[in-house]
């Protein structure tokens, strides 16, 4: 399964004004980078994948659709995994890139 393009373009058109935010192609789906740093994905199985504090993490688990990410297995503190059906419109799309974003532009950039 490719990843959903117009979801990919709703993402786009938030962070695609921002000089600081780079697409790059990435787990079958694709990845913002803001500074360097990875901020929203794409996920090519549906859905997104944002980055968050760890010390948010458990609070962000209780919004409906997210849920802890997992790669290989492990799970990823700081990452959640947004369902499809949770980020069906421009608002939901535009609340989940918004907190992806305001982490990633606490951090240094590499």
């Amino acid at each position: 399964m490719s990843y959903d393009e117009e979801l990919a373009e709703r993402v786009e058109d938030l962070l695609g004004v921002r000089r600081d935010a780079t697409p790059k192609r990435m787990f079958g789906g694709v990845a913002w980078m803001v500074n360097g740093n990875m901020a929203v994905v794409v996920r090519n199985e549906g859905g997104l994948m944002i980055r968050v504090s760890p010390d948010d993490h458990e609070a962000v688990l209780a919004e409906p659709g997210a849920a802890t990410t997992v790669m290989r297995g492990h799970p990823m503190r700081g990452w959640i995994t947004v369902s499809p059906e949770a980020c069906a419109t421009p608002s939901e799309v535009a609340a989940w890139v918004d907190r992806g974003l305001a982490y990633v532009l606490s951090l240094p950039a590499k």
